[in-house]
């Protein structure tokens, strides 16, 4: 007899059902009467089963027309109820013949109902096998002798084996208990219904077996599973998502959660991070210190020792009584002493020579817990080794403390004790605040006056500008005179305090790349004026253009010109903006320049940076060594934890707080490795280990977050997770009120809508911005890299990328979907699918149209309902990187290749025009798709346009038929006549296109008259 095999290999992106935010999923497959399932998986989204289920065919011939139901349900464990999460059917006659011609496919799961919520796709793998599956007549009875006993259930069955007496024993035995079970299903209902499955063997292919009869060979291809279909069952099918690329929800022992449970209360200021005791050591000053040198001089420095940790001051020259004030921050959990020894000593150049020493007992040493005031210092004597008192005395304060300490920041650490003094800096953790930016605008109107040194030739004048490292040119002026004429205007950046000239310049335009300059203009950006309103500009002013050989005179030589050009000008910032310096779809500020328009803050956001695992080794020198450290940015307002030394599981547990202006912005937090330790180079860059982004409109208000966030970075080489990074994130509204108005306005601030911004200037204004604040916070001490901002602002995001054209389009596919579900359920009411849907559609259709105003009640109680429903299924964790909608799980290598490629091009030519005749691939296929939509749309308008006369004929005449029937007939009537026409039985129905439909196909378009 034939069988039909379905091997269900997983399911991904399902729908969560418990409501917890999981599901519990199992697969039921129906074909031709009979049902089999597999195995439930337990709290999995994307659930792997790798099971197959065998199925009888009772008639070959008759396969093509019937139906495979596979069916995902949600295992509720709880009244024997499962919830429906999709299904597949798949048509008979797309079943291979064989098990060599299948191929592994994901079908996505499709909604059993408008009303049903589902997501995700199944990979399924079905084929039929055609012979005889039991053994040759006559070997029955001693087969059935030498089998095997049964196998517990859920045991694979091994296709391999050389005896086909065993398959076809175990194959038997299921059925029989298929049959056993459908029997106790009928006479107890209630009972827990007991089914056994079998999955297929993973074993190597056997060896060649003896000739056989013909109708025994006909089942090889089902019985010898092949390599390559070893290899699809072994391995994920591709474009699932890998279940290490999703969150991981923890419950850390933070103060924040300890405090409802009677915990510690005394650490308010650092409750989303767990406490790490430091011991302090800070070293202030020393006064009257011996002489020790012959010279009579000293260069004293102070060295704290605790265990093997040894932290130093700067050596100070011939100054007996120095001033360190340095802090020394030694970890509690690792102290290996239970005596502090601050030695002071003198620099020589042999051995250093020991002036005297302070011990402290660890034990001794007190604990101070903010809000407490800062522990202050005391004088001690010096002792030398005899504990024999010395001359002079040191300044110092030992305390036992937390990271919520001030002193914390700025302390030398025990984790960065073999770093240098010099790069010491670079291991700190800072807070760093955005330059304050503004739009110039720059109207150039008229010049007059001007003097070209050919006086033969008509000037074709242009003006330069240039601000820092920008430069914009104006279009040549119209009017080839020396009174030209350009009302262009121009925009730049300007960046606090506003210290940079604007060189503006007229050229002529002497020949092809040869201009020669007319006239040149200086002006401070701190004397042009700001404006606040959209309603008043500055008075444009006169400004006189000196010539270059004049300006660039030494200014003590300068004499007064009696004569020169003139230049008409309208200069301002425009300080209403929000100048846009990330990208728009992920901003964390969208504030104006000006602080008097600034609205109030609406809460605080606390993020908690705790630590992170698992992290790969960015450095290969011993062995492999990471050197982590975080950055996070939201508004201006940027924070970076302290660098921990060659860990791959730091724990920072640093706390920070932003004020929240809008709750549509979003935090991003970036891991990097840090190269700038010891004996790296200036140039050296660090890398990325990974990025976080969180939208703060997800978050519920009040609620702590912490999760492990995947770190994953995209690579020329592919995709790759370099570890998990531990937050606790925290939303507190302190304006209601507030909060809930900013949804009714608008995003952007005013000046935004009354005078945009245009297109074109847009992209080159956020390059611009994003390099000035990337070049401010790299001057900084220590510096904020250039590549970390850059990485932080994603400065390439509007560069082409295939593999995000391609993620973009499958959105927009995901978006229609629904359009397309809605569209597939009214066809299905109107084919009369499921009869008792469209009995019920006709009659809420007709109590719609007898009482017209209870359409949009009716509408607005469903989203009511729709929304109070789907509560119960709202995300319980914040958004992440999804490595599958990104598209970058199956990334081509090629086309990363050119994702990462420089601007311009630095590739060989032959790779190039490769990309390039794909590209004119890809834009092949949407010029298509624009050609068909506009072919559309001139069919539309060509209705009555009398392109087609006979055409315009017919539809102005049955216009004015259905205009008279119209007027005359009640509009209930028609709606009544035209719904039941819509919803007509499939008796009544044509396979044929509808007339409207072909009279549309037949107008005509502009797609003749293309060239």
């Amino acid at each position: 007899m034939a069988k039909l095999v379905v091997e269900v290999l997983d399911a991904g992106d399902l729908m969560p059902k418990d409501g917890l935010g999981s599901a519990s999923p199992f697969v039921e497959v129906d074909f031709d009467d009979q049902r089999h399932r597999t195995q439930t998986r337990t709290k999995d989204l994307n659930p792997q089963w790798n099971e197959n289920l065998v199925f009888d065919i009772k008639d070959p011939i008759q396969l093509p027309d019937q139906t495979i139901d596979v069916v995902v349900y949600n295992d509720s464990k709880v009244g024997h109820h499962k919830n429906f999460l999709g299904r597949v059917r798949i048509s008979g006659a797309s079943v291979p013949s064989s098990e060599s011609e299948a191929m592994v496919q994901r079908y996505p799961l499709d909604k059993r109902g408008l009303f049903s919520r589902i997501k995700g796709d199944i990979a399924l793998k079905v084929y039929s096998v055609h012979g005889q599956f039991g053994p040759p007549n006559g070997q029955i009875h001693a087969d059935a002798k030498e089998a095997p006993p049964p196998p517990p259930p859920l045991q694979d069955i091994n296709f391999n084996s050389n005896s086909s007496s065993d398959f076809s024993t175990n194959i038997s035995r299921k059925l029989d208990h298929d049959d056993e079970g459908e029997s106790k299903k009928k006479n107890k209902k209630k009972e827990k219904e007991v089914r056994t499955f079998y999955s297929v063997g993973k074993g190597p292919a056997p060896a060649p077996a003896a000739p056989k009869p013909a109708n025994v060979e006909a089942r090889a291809d089902f019985a010898q599973a092949g390599p390559a279909n070893v290899m699809h069952m072994q391995f994920p099918v591709p474009g699932m998502k890998p279940p290490e690329f999703g969150l991981v929800e923890t419950r850390p022992p933070v103060a924040a959660r300890m405090r409802y449970r009677g915990g510690d209360k005394t650490a308010s200021t650092y409750d989303l991070v767990e406490q790490m005791h430091y011991l302090y050591v800070n070293v202030v000053k020393a006064r009257n210190l011996p002489v020790m040198d012959i010279s009579g001089s000293l260069d004293p420095y102070v060295e704290v020792k605790l265990g093997n940790y040894k932290g130093v001051t700067k050596h100070l020259e011939k100054n007996q009584n120095p001033v360190w004030n340095k802090v020394f921050a030694f970890s509690k959990q690792n102290l290996q002493s239970n005596v502090i020894e601050v030695t002071v000593k003198d620099r020589d150049i042999g051995k250093d020579d020991l002036v005297g020493w302070v011990l402290f007992d660890v034990a001794e040493v007190p604990l101070r817990l903010p809000p407490d005031s800062p522990l202050a210092p005391q004088w001690y004597k010096l002792e030398n080794k005899k504990r024999d008192r010395v001359q002079g005395e040191i300044m110092l304060s030992v305390w036992i403390g937390t990271q919520a300490d001030e002193a914390f920041p700025e302390a030398w650490h025990s984790d960065a004790h073999d770093v240098s003094q010099h790069n010491l800096a670079n291991t700190r953790s800072k807070v760093y605040f955005s330059p304050k930016l503004y739009y110039l605008r720059v109207h150039v109107i008229e010049a007059q006056d001007l003097v070209p040194s050919d006086k033969s030739r008509p000037p074709e004048t242009f003006v330069r500008i240039q601000l820092g490292h920008q430069t914009r040119v104006t279009r040549l002026s119209p009017v080839k005179h020396v009174n030209p004429t350009w009302n262009d205007e121009l925009m730049f950046v300007a960046s606090e305090p506003l210290e940079e000239l604007m060189i503006i310049s007229v050229e002529d335009r002497v020949g092809p790349g040869k201009d020669e300059v007319l006239g040149r203009l200086l002006i401070s950006v701190r004397d042009i004026p700001p404006r606040l309103d959209s309603y008043k500009f500055p008075d444009p002013r006169w400004y006189n253009l000196h010539k270059p050989a004049f300006a660039e005179e030494d200014s003590g030589k300068k004499k007064e010109a009696k004569f020169s050009s003139k230049l008409h000008l309208r200069l301002w910032l425009d300080a209403g903006y929000h100048v846009l310096d990330e990208s728009t779809h992920f901003s964390s500020d969208l504030q104006p320049s000006a602080k008097q328009l600034r609205k109030p803050s609406i809460g605080i956001l606390e993020l908690g940076i705790l630590s992170a695992r698992n992290l790969l080794p960015m450095k290969s020198k011993d062995g492999g060594s990471t050197d982590a450290y975080c950055v996070a940015k939201y508004g201006n307002k940027w924070v970076r934890t302290r660098t921990l030394l060659n860990t791959m599981n730091p724990q920072w547990n640093e706390q920070y707080t932003w004020e929240v202006h809008d709750p549509c912005t979003v935090i991003t937090i970036g891991v990097f490795d840090n190269w700038h330790i010891n004996g790296s180079r200036e140039d050296a860059r660090d890398l990325r280990i990974g990025k976080v982004r969180i939208r703060l409109s997800t978050l519920e208000t009040d609620r702590i977050y912490t999760h492990y966030y995947p770190l994953v970075v995209l690579q020329p080489s592919g995709l790759k997770k370099h570890g998990e990074l531990h937050l606790a994130l925290r939303f507190t509204c302190t304006a209601w009120m507030n909060m809930v108005a900013q949804y009714s306005r608008p995003l952007l601030p005013k000046m935004h809508y009354v005078q945009p911004i245009p297109v074109r200037h847009i992209d080159w204004l956020r390059h611009q911005a994003m390099q000035i604040v990337a070049t401010r916070l790299s001057r900084s001490e220590p510096p904020l890299r250039r590549e970390t901002v850059e990485y932080m602002l994603d400065v390439d995001y509007h560069m082409w990328s295939l593999r995000r054209s391609k993620a973009n389009f499958h959105r927009i596919m995901s978006l229609l979907s629904g359009i397309s579900a809605v569209c597939r359920w009214f066809h299905d009411v109107c084919t009369w699918k499921n009869p008792v849907t469209t009995c019920l559609v006709h009659v809420l259709f007709l109590i719609l149209v007898c009482y017209p105003e209870l359409i949009l009640p009716t509408i607005f109680l469903y989203l009511f309902v729709i929304g109070l429903w789907n509560y119960r299924f709202r995300p319980r964790h914040p958004p992440h990187m999804d490595a599958r909608l990104s598209q970058s799980e199956n990334a081509n290598p090629d086309e990363l290749d050119e994702e990462f490629d420089s601007f311009p091009t630095s590739r060989p030519p032959d790779l190039v025009r490769m990309r390039y005749d794909r590209l004119r691939s890809v834009a092949g296929r949407i010029q298509s798709v624009t050609a068909d939509l506009a072919t559309q749309g001139e069919r539309a308008l060509a209705i009555l346009s009398w392109r087609d006369p006979r055409a315009t004929a017919i539809v102005i005449i049955i216009s004015l038929i259905w205009a008279v029937i119209l007027y005359v007939t009640p509009f209930q009537v028609i709606a009544v006549l035209l719904g039941l026409y819509l919803m007509r039985h499939p008796r009544f129905r044509s396979r044929m296109p509808s007339v409207p439909v072909n009279f549309f196909k037949r107008l005509p378009s502009k797609s003749d008259m293309l060239l």
